[in-house]
């Protein structure tokens, strides 16, 4: 974490999200609880799910997508053999059907999903689609046309089974409707199946083993609270990285280009003299950068770096 400014710290916070709040009530919350004017979430989680929430506080919600855009790990249970408008427990079940398959069928159904795929995105779903949110629509009764989505599942495989509940670990791409993956699953066995639980278990290189509860962070006390605060620099851990002397980050700061090596990423995470992080820039030509994201230097733009 960096040093406080007016508004706050700079930050990533590694939130265990309850169920029952929505991603914008418990950024909220964390907000009070670090002290924070300026906060955002990196992708949304259902009411009823829970599991990682990173929270972005300060100069590090410039760079939030970076971590937006990474893939995703959950643990669901599906009910088998039930189905719900919402493809959750939000809605109540409005069509029963008997589930016969065994083990092994369900085995080859999450073998049969793995890879890329398109997915429709559900009626209930922050989507925006002609200016309005999915589940605005879905609200007032109205169905549109939901362009599909380009997704990938990466690893997805049988937790257990009791009864007619199945546990299932999923890894995705961003972008990946679980709700929908589980209505999919229930109509390749034949009986359909809806969500009953849902936990986000990694975000990127993140884990839910790192995260920490509002309880926790309510009674710990604000010192603690930012105590947790990642610096802004773990949201660009994927990037690649390049060092710069004073004069590259003195002109990065100001808006001008810089040099840089020729086989540079098309993106890449600016650190200046003693480590210390600038931002993101892009490449505009070959060997040469231009400042995409920057970290607030103050109103000189001129680093410190003593």
């Amino acid at each position: 974490m960096r040093a406080s400014r007016p508004g706050g710290p700079d930050g990533v916070l590694l939130l265990d999200k309850p169920a029952g709040i929505t991603s914008t009530r418990a950024l909220a919350k964390a907000k009070r609880l670090v002290g924070s004017l300026k906060g955002g979430h990196t992708g949304t989680l259902d009411p009823f799910a829970t599991g990682l929430l990173p929270l972005v506080f300060g100069e590090a919600t410039k760079f939030s997508r970076f971590l937006i855009d990474s893939e995703k790990s959950y643990e669901a249970t599906l009910r088998l053999g039930e189905v719900t408008p919402t493809g959750d427990t939000e809605s109540a079940v409005d069509r029963r059907r008997e589930v016969r398959a065994d083990d092994a069928a369900i085995d080859g159904v999450l073998r049969s999903l793995h890879g890329a795929q398109t997915q429709v995105p559900p009626m209930h779903s922050a989507v925006r689609v002609g200016g309005r949110r999915l589940y605005d629509y879905a609200r007032s009764g109205e169905q549109v046309e939901r362009p599909a989505r380009e997704v990938e599942l990466f690893e997805i495989e049988r937790l257990a089974r009791r009864g007619d509940d199945l546990d299932i670990r999923v890894r995705c791409s961003k972008g990946t409707y679980v709700r929908t993956l589980a209505g999919e699953i229930g109509e390749r066995l034949g009986c359909g199946a809806h969500l009953v639980a849902l936990r986000r278990t990694g975000v990127g290189a993140f884990h839910l083993g790192e995260a920490v509860d509002l309880a926790t962070l309510e009674r710990e006390g604000i010192d603690a609270a930012r105590g947790r605060l990642l610096p802004p620099d773990v949201l660009v851990a994927g990037l690649e990285r390049l060092d710069v002397d004073d004069d590259a980050a003195w002109r990065l700061c100001n808006g001008q280009e810089i040099g840089a090596p020729e086989a540079c990423a098309a993106e890449v995470a600016i650190f200046g003299p003693q480590g210390r992080f600038l931002g993101v820039a892009s490449r505009v030509a070959a060997g040469r950068l231009a400042p995409l994201r920057l970290m607030f230097t103050g109103e000189a733009k001129l680093p410190d770096f003593a």
